[in-house]
């Protein structure tokens, strides 16, 4: 049996964590999920483990989801990451592009979810 995938889900908001986590275990419920509140930590989460999937807020304290994703790219290549914001201005949804990460609006909902988690396909 394969390995289940493991989400880092990163998002100041614990009510937004919340309610990701559940809809993609209610819809995924192998899949492993590691919750941070902000860059800080999901960096340092990173020295243990290396996650297929990063889905990060873009709006933090600290460093913003954008500037976490530049870290992840240079740190782990290999890794997909989703911007999972109700920030949803052009410039922003550029910048993810030019990164290679995948944009997605909030309301999180099991549409949206289903779109990010087909990203491990």
């Amino acid at each position: 049996m394969p390995t289940p995938a493991t989400i880092l889900l990163v998002d100041d908001s614990r009510a937004s964590r919340m309610l990701c986590a559940s809809v993609m275990r209610s819809v995924r419920p192998d899949l492993q999920l590691l919750e941070a509140g902000d860059g800080a930590a999901a960096l340092a989460m990173l020295v243990d483990v290396s996650p297929a999937l990063a889905v990060l807020d873009m709006n933090m304290p600290g460093i913003s989801g954008l500037e976490l994703a530049e870290k992840l790219r240079a740190s782990h290549p290999e890794m997909k990451l989703a911007l999972l914001t109700a920030n949803a201005q052009d410039a922003i949804q550029r910048r993810a592009a030019d990164l290679g990460v995948h944009f997605f609006r909030k309301p999180i909902g099991e549409a949206v979810i289903a779109n990010i988690l087909a990203l491990l396909e």
